[in-house]
């Protein structure tokens, strides 16, 4: 069985706010379904698939099933951190092609700022349930770390310079200069981004992502009702999710789980890297573009930093626009899992309601990104291919 063409995205939102201290994690839950909904055309009495995962408060679909007040036939509450949205796109897409339901609504929603958490400096503790907790723990594993591991062996392995990585956080600027909603609207430079503290050798704060509160929603629809709907049609070619793990500490740092869900992904979609006009790629720190972008195949392993240097991500400049809301680097990063926003601004290029100064011309083929968990120890990859009909 394939995915292509047997879904469609019909709706797509991202919750405006940035610092949520006046919204509890359901309620922004409810506010991204609804912006979706109605971005589609659609009711919460419509839906009958609902998607969440781990930011999902109480007993997760239970729970907000019962707040959204929603009569569901399929639920599914794949969790793969960051990248959880991605698969569950194409999981949608899955179910509705087996019949198990016609409109899936997919939300995210968390509020790590107004919590006050740390941008990926302090340790994640670990349930004493979890069968990695007493080998990494007491060695206090924290996020940006585990990065940093990644980006030192990328720079021993490949010669990539801190200088090479800097040009994803100036293209993210470039973009976010343009979002009225992103966080970190200033257009930096190569020197600003290399001149910024380290937060953990080799990676400078403006490496790193911005944190926020927030959320957003996609609606996935089988084909007769998007045919039915007055909106765009963006129709699903092709996705692929993998996991790599730590196989029994044997792991080569430099590369992603992106080397089996991209090939995956374009296999079934019936394209190439080089037809793809637009890419979101998730980018909780700037190593997390350049090895993805190498592993989807845009570019030869060890060339990532030639690649993404000299503005090659920036649209309207670059072979390669990426991210262009700001992504995580500039933009959002809701609930620390970034790989809605990379569907949502993947769909806005899709329709042509990318902000005017970075609309890619003529964007009819689009691909979008996610990674969850840490590149240094275990993580999940999700790839998506979409086009617009």
């Amino acid at each position: 069985m394939t995915i292509r063409g047997k879904a469609y995205i019909a709706g797509a939102f991202e919750h405006p706010t940035r610092k949520a201290d006046d919204k509890s994690v359901p309620q922004l839950h409810a506010e991204v379904a609804r912006g979706a909904l109605e971005d589609a055309g659609l009711s919460k009495n419509d839906v009958d698939g609902y998607f969440c995962a781990g930011d999902a408060p109480g007993l997760g679909p239970l729970s907000m099933a019962d707040y959204l007040g929603l009569k569901l036939r399929h639920v599914d509450t794949t969790d793969t951190g960051g990248s959880s949205y991605v698969v569950h796109v194409a999981h949608a897409a899955e179910a509705i092609a087996l019949g198990k339901c016609k409109i899936a609504l997919i939300t995210l929603a968390g509020r790590p700022r107004s919590e006050g958490q740390a941008t990926g400096t302090a340790p994640r503790v670990p349930a004493a349930a979890m069968p990695d907790a007493p080998f990494e723990f007491p060695f206090a594993p924290a996020t940006a770390n585990m990065y940093a591991m990644a980006a030192m062996r990328h720079m021993y392995e490949f010669g990539t310079t801190s200088a090479q990585l800097a040009w994803v956080k100036v293209a993210a600027s470039q973009h976010a200069q343009h979002n009225p909603h992103a966080m970190l609207r200033e257009v930096v430079t190569v020197e600003d981004v290399v001149n910024s503290p380290i937060i953990t050798d080799p990676l400078h704060r403006l490496d790193c992502c911005v944190i926020s509160d927030g959320g957003g929603a996609v609606v996935v629809v089988a084909p007769e009702i998007a045919r039915s709907l007055k909106r765009p049609r963006v129709r699903l070619l092709g996705a692929g999710e993998a996991l790599k793990l730590q196989m029994g500490g044997k792991v080569d740092l430099t590369y992603t789980g992106a080397v089996w869900s991209g090939p995956r992904a374009f296999a079934e979609a019936g394209v190439t890297p080089a037809d793809i006009k637009y890419a979101s790629i998730y980018d909780s720190f700037t190593i997390t573009v350049l090895m993805t972008l190498e592993d989807l195949g845009f570019c030869e392993k060890g060339q990532g930093g030639k690649f993404v240097a000299d503005g090659n991500l920036i649209s309207g400049v670059g072979r390669l626009p990426f991210n262009t809301d700001g992504g995580g680097l500039c933009n959002n990063h809701p609930a620390n899992r970034g790989g809605m926003t990379k569907i949502i601004e993947a769909v806005r290029q899709l329709r042509g309601e990318a902000h005017p100064k970075v609309q890619v011309k003529n964007c009819n083929v689009a691909l979008a990104h996610g990674t969850g968990g840490s590149l240094g120890t275990r993580h999940a990859s999700a790839t998506i291919i979409m086009d617009r009909e």
